[in-house]
């Protein structure tokens, strides 16, 4: 898989497939990395490459290869800064949207600083705000992914760590993180939800925001671990994108 060099990013993506372009963002938090592609329920790519140009890339200093600095004042626009250079580098103008976990949020992100280039987003057990559990993804990432940054960047220390994951999960409301509640109720770019209910993809939440957007749908619930229910709610995802690609141009 190739690299993009982007200023001091270095990108690791790929690009698979012909059609509209599906722009996926990998599940796995903070490690999120197109290797956890085949860890979870489906792998998008093997799913939807025969239909669309699907493009992925490792998120910034996690568990893949994609590299750079940790800005903290541009937590998670940092990750969207990555994904619309990719994409820029690439000569893709309109695209759909997929993301798993901490895709969740960064779709959002996408949406509201490219809204005239998304055309719709899958949310595939999006992580969120848990108001009953609301230091976990610190508790999740200041000991693994934060010492692991450490370890592969000396430059990196403690305060920067925690610098960054208190405006990660702090530092924009108790909502998604990204956007909040008044920009959902007038986002009008279609939506379709599969939802989760751990505490880190938490229902509570995605309901909320599933219920505000205008132009959301909502897949079955559970489907996660069960070989059919999985397979209904790809028929949901396959519907979904074939509604919206028309769209792309």
């Amino acid at each position: 898989m190739p690299f993009f060099e982007n200023g001091g990013v270095r990108i690791h993506y790929r690009d698979e497939g012909s059609g509209p372009p599906l722009l996926i963002i990998p599940g796995g938090g903070l490690n999120g990395s197109m290797g956890n592609m085949d860890e979870t329920d489906f792998n998008p790519i093997t799913e939807f490459s025969s239909e669309y140009r699907c493009i992925s890339l490792d998120i910034r200093n996690g568990s893949g290869e994609t590299t750079g600095p940790l800005d903290a004042e541009r937590a998670w626009d940092q990750f969207t800064d990555d994904q619309l250079a990719l994409l820029d580098h690439l000569g893709i103008g309109d695209f759909l949207l997929m993301g798993f976990c901490i895709g969740g949020p960064l779709n959002w992100n996408l949406m509201h600083r490219a809204p005239d280039r998304v055309k719709a987003a899958v949310m595939v057990h999006p992580s969120g705000y848990n108001p009953d559990d609301s230091d976990v993804f610190w508790k999740s990432n200041i000991g693994g992914w934060g010492k692991a940054v450490q370890d592969r960047n000396a430059s990196v220390d403690q305060a920067q760590v925690e610098a960054f994951l208190t405006s990660m999960y702090y530092g924009r409301g108790d909502f998604l993180f990204t956007v909040d509640r008044d920009y959902v109720r007038n986002c009008e770019t279609p939506v379709l939800m599969l939802p989760d209910d751990i505490p880190a993809h938490p229902f509570k939440t995605a309901m909320e925001w599933a219920l505000l957007a205008p132009n959301s749908q909502i897949s079955i619930f559970p489907w996660r671990g069960d070989p059919v229910r999985v397979q209904v709610a790809l028929r949901h995802v396959s519907q979904f994108l074939a509604a919206n690609k028309a769209a792309v141009g």
